[in-house]
């Protein structure tokens, strides 16, 4: 389904048919068997995968992608680790907030995510999901003399088995992010080492959401939103959720397409600091979650989305031969400031001046339009 912004003349809403999220297989490029090294398919058929990734990333900014080789029971191990925590009493999920930093529970109507584009509406409430975070910590990489004020150090909740099914999706998430860059690597004509050096010590967190609104019949204002409009921070974000409606992506035009993934498919999108390399060629598309409603009905939607951010010092910029006529591109700025500035925006109320490219989308394409929203001041934050 797709839902056309109502400021939108009729004339520039395209044919809905034409838009579609690709589906990509990655087998050519992921490791079989016990060789880590080895992947199954032949030079050609990674070209051809490399090639469908630039398509993707240059006209949509999402991909299904399949042949990701999770197993299926690590996937069924997380959903149960989802719902068992998610089912806990909300005094006692939290119990695992943690100030300041980006990691466990974030209660619901906590957060408001289109502020970390630097866009409000004044009459909308905050997001409407619950969410516990996970995360590679500082210690984790030794001998480097990183901080956990830019990683965070994770907490676990008292729940039979969460940490181990949690940490084992964890893994193959992270090894799934890391096939993608290579494949993102040949897609634009680098180096491996490209995203190698951006991404040694990268901040990798695990976000896992339940949509916070009980089973059943209801009636629904124009306002409320289960994760308002944003793009995703960093490099590459890897989603695994329910194939219940929900998650909307922006196509041309203004027009909001609903997207499920597909049967044992895992969705993909850029985040910001790919579309700074090659300065929009490949496209940070903004997305949200309306509430997950079926025939007039709210349904239950889960999902986790690993979030593949690059090293916290890693200097990100426009790649010389993305720059445009004048050696127009984004200026230089390091993950540690660009993530802090987009969750100054989402965590506390303090809008990102410095989304300047995202938030004209966001404001094009909002009903009612969305104003620029006023600096709040408040502390800067921690990843």
């Amino acid at each position: 389904m797709a839902v056309r912004d109502q400021n939108v003349p009729d004339q520039t809403v395209p044919d809905q048919t034409a838009f579609h999220v690709p589906i990509v297989d990655l087998t050519p490029y992921v490791a079989t068997g016990s060789d880590e090294g080895a992947a199954e398919g032949t030079a050609d058929d990674r070209t051809r995968v490399a090639r469908e990734i630039d398509d993707a990333c240059s006209t949509v900014g999402f991909i299904q992608i399949v042949g990701h080789g999770i197993p299926p029971e690590v996937i069924d191990g997380l959903a149960g680790a989802i719902d068992d925590f998610f089912a806990l009493p909300l005094e006692t999920k939290k119990a695992y907030r943690v100030a300041g930093a980006n990691r466990g529970y974030s209660p619901p109507k906590s957060e408001s995510l289109s502020l970390s584009l630097g866009v409000e509406s004044a009459d909308r409430m905050n997001d409407f999901f619950e969410a516990f975070n996970v995360g590679v910590e500082a210690r984790s990489f030794t001998g480097l003399g990183l901080s956990e004020d830019d990683y965070g150090i994770n907490v676990w909740p008292e729940v039979a088995h969460f940490r181990e099914r949690v940490e084992t999706y964890f893994s193959e998430a992270s090894r799934v992010a890391r096939v993608l860059t290579r494949v993102f690597a040949d897609a634009l004509g680098q180096p491996p080492e490209l995203f190698d050096r951006l991404t040694d010590h990268s901040i990798d967190v695990l976000r896992m959401v339940n949509y916070a609104l009980d089973e059943g019949p209801v009636t629904l204002d124009g306002d409320l939103r289960g994760m308002g409009e944003h793009t995703d921070f960093g490099l590459v974000t890897v989603l695994w959720a329910d194939r219940v409606a929900g998650l909307q992506v922006l196509g041309p035009g203004g027009v909001w397409h609903d997207v499920q993934p597909v049967e044992g498919g895992l969705l993909v999108n850029l985040g910001d600091l790919t579309a700074r390399l090659t300065n929009d060629r490949w496209m940070s598309t903004l997305h949200r979650v309306a509430p997950p409603v079926v025939d007039g009905r709210i349904m239950r939607r889960r999902s986790a989305a690993f979030f593949h951010d690059g090293n916290v010092d890693a200097v990100v910029e426009t790649l010389p031969e993305f720059a445009g006529p004048g050696g127009d591109a984004y200026d230089p700025v390091t993950v540690r400031d660009h993530i802090a500035a987009k969750l100054a925006g989402s965590r506390h109320g303090k809008a990102n001046t410095a989304a300047v490219r995202e938030a004209a989308r966001v404001r094009a394409a909002a009903h009612p339009p969305l104003s620029a929203a006023p600096a709040v001041h408040g502390p800067s934050a921690g990843r």
